[in-house]
């Protein structure tokens, strides 16, 4: 029986298999299958892994998440404050950083493993690995260094820092961030993650000057693929466009995975990619909510075709609101599983 660990070493190799991979990132959706609120369902990490191992079973898809919640990061560094939605995800509702002595103060723990805020991540991974691992690839979502500070004191405060300075303050602040990150990925590593999607919204020319990018993001995602290696990482820019960046990222990094925006020219992106990596192609799932059945597999069979020739090729999602009909997420999944067969592509 071939897994979705097959299929996803060998769109890594080029080599064949009976389909693509197709990622389907279902989340909140765990909560509702478990007749859970959101707030019940994350304080438990067997909830999670119930609702991850629930969602494979009933929609087929090849990876499970030991995500929870991307606030998760800011509690390992303090935070004490999570908002949770009735229809969205949990978000940070109190930042670590108010004032520029609480970056002083800030405390990066020795070993995130063993923080008492990581004890239900690490339940969750410590069951999807029993359950699925080597079956099924096992993700982790990790914020990059240049990315976290805005999980730790806000957007604003953040984007103002990091252009305006006082440059001190903020290289501080980046140091205290890379540190964690170093050691979050190891936790995660070693208790089981297969897969490191590196969510780095600031190495997306969308949001920062292409002479930004090269003047100051480049070389934090240098430094933090040196710390960590790039097996199995995934470079992510939270759906902002990577085209303009990949050839960059990939010369200095050698990092071999690209989760393309919607917002990309994929067949460009799979273009500057070619054989040496893998692309993904992603759906703009926000667009689910309400496209019809026939909108949504006419999309998936778009971007299989962009993305498929050549092989080393992904279908994947983002977020996956839970607005979208379930009717939706079946006719999208079902169209990759068809038009992502390897009978078809040897067909073309």
């Amino acid at each position: 029986m071939i897994t979705g660990m097959d299929r996803l070493t060998a769109a890594i190799r080029g080599e064949t298999a009976d389909r693509i991979p197709v990622f389907c990132n279902l989340l909140d959706q765990g909560a509702r299958e478990l007749g859970m609120s959101p707030q019940e369902y994350y304080a438990r990490g067997e909830h999670v892994a119930e609702g991850q191992i629930r969602m494979l079973r009933k929609f087929g898809h090849d990876n499970v998440w030991s995500l929870s919640y991307v606030g998760k990061e800011a509690e390992l560094l303090g935070c004490r404050k999570i908002a949770y939605a009735k229809d969205g995800p949990p978000n940070v509702e109190d930042f670590v950083i108010h004032t520029p002595a609480d970056i002083g103060k800030l405390t990066v723990p020795d070993d995130v493993l063993a923080h008492p805020m990581f004890a239900e991540v690490r339940k969750c991974l410590d069951i999807l690995r029993r359950e699925v691992g080597g079956r099924n690839p096992i993700c982790a979502y990790i914020t990059s260094t240049m990315t976290l500070p805005t999980l730790l004191m806000g957007m604003e405060k953040w984007m103002e820092l990091l252009f305006l300075g006082p440059a001190e303050m903020r290289d501080a602040l980046l140091a205290k961030c890379h540190d964690f990150f170093v050691k979050e990925v190891s936790a995660y590593r070693r208790s089981g993650a297969d897969v490191v999607v590196y969510s780095n919204p600031f190495g997306s020319t969308d949001i920062v000057p292409m002479k930004f990018f090269m003047a100051q993001s480049l070389p934090w995602i240098e430094r933090d693929l040196r710390a960590i290696g790039t097996n199995g990482v995934v470079y992510y820019c939270g759906m902002a466009r990577m085209n303009q960046v990949i050839e960059t990222v990939f010369d200095h990094t050698g990092i071999g995975a690209y989760y393309v925006s919607p917002l990309d020219d994929l067949a460009e992106a799979k273009r500057i990619i070619g054989g040496r990596g893998l692309t993904c192609g992603v759906i703009n799932d926000i667009k689910l909510i309400d496209w019809s059945e026939a909108d949504v597999r006419q999309e998936v069979r778009r971007i299989l075709e962009a993305g498929m020739p050549g092989g080393r090729f992904l279908f994947g999602t983002g977020v996956m609101p839970l607005a979208i009909p379930e009717a939706n997420i079946r006719a999208m999944l079902e169209e990759a599983y068809e038009f992502g067969s390897q009978k078809r592509e040897m067909n073309r």
